[in-house]
């Protein structure tokens, strides 16, 4: 008499799973008849074989903390972003002769601060009086101004001047006549001042961001005169140099927070699958 399919995929499952029998891991799976699939058993545990997690935050006094706290045997291994101020620890990569799982980690992404925030918003960027003006007033315990001729002015008589630009336009026009020749030219001279001393630079100090220290970030100002309002532009001076030495900086003081806990690579590591 001949079996049924149905009976024969059960004497089939029975003779696999007999000879097989269940995979040694250190997570324990059980093989299910028909698909002969693994499945993961851990969740049925009373606890998990093996730690894992991920932590993220933007505190670099809490991710140092707990990077301490999971000190192992072999140093945790930190990649250091510096375009994104931001570092990922694994504590469980391992190496080429025993690799780990990869998936035990701590992220910290630095947050800039309000006032960091602030003068990179309107650095390079084409303001009006009014919003140059209240930009000022809003953020006047960081600023510190100066006349084009380098002397200090106080935050009040710069907020001032920049609140009353006056523009001067003149046209002069030269016509020569000569029995066979004509020369004609044509000058046009715009000049904007206030009636207080216009300020040539303003310079911001601020914390760019949590656990670094204070810098000093400078805005020349120039004023365009092309349309009917005058528009103020504050330049970053030396803004590459800068953000350069604050992305060094970042990694430094990881560095020293974290000891030989970590030993931290300029870059992005991916583990892969």
């Amino acid at each position: 008499m001949p079996l049924s399919k149905e009976a024969l995929q059960i004497i089939i499952d029975n003779a696999v799973a007999a000879a097989g029998g269940t995979p040694e891991t250190h997570t324990p799976v059980a093989i299910l008849p028909g698909s002969f699939s693994m499945v993961d058993m851990e969740k049925y545990q009373h606890g998990r074989s093996r730690f894992r997690g991920a932590l993220s935050t933007t505190s670099l006094a809490d991710f140092a903390g707990y990077v301490i706290d999971r000190r192992g045997i072999d140093p945790a291994k930190g990649f250091v972003d510096q375009d994104a101020m931001r570092c990922v620890v694994f504590f469980n990569l391992g190496d080429e002769t025993s690799p780990g799982h990869a998936d035990d980690t701590a992220t910290l992404t630095l947050k800039p601060t309000a006032a960091y925030s602030a003068v990179q918003a309107i650095a390079g960027e084409p303001l009006s009086q009014k919003a140059l003006a209240e930009w000022m007033e809003d953020w006047h315990a960081n600023l510190l101004a100066e006349s084009e001729s380098g002397e200090q002015m106080s935050t009040v008589q710069a907020i001032a001047a920049v609140r009353n630009i006056t523009i001067k336009s003149a046209s002069e026009r030269t016509h020569v006549e000569a029995n066979f020749a004509a020369q004609r030219s044509a000058m046009d001279a715009i000049e904007a001042k206030s009636q207080e001393t216009l300020p040539g630079a303003l310079h911001f100090t601020c914390i760019p961001y949590e656990g670094l220290g204070k810098r000093v970030i400078t805005l020349r100002l120039s004023i365009l005169t092309s349309g009917e309002k005058p528009v103020l532009k504050p330049r970053w001076v030396g803004e590459e140099q800068a953000r350069e030495e604050i992305a060094n900086e970042f990694k430094a003081v990881l560095a020293s927070e974290i000891g030989d806990t970590a030993t931290l690579t300029l870059g992005t590591f991916n583990p892969g699958k």
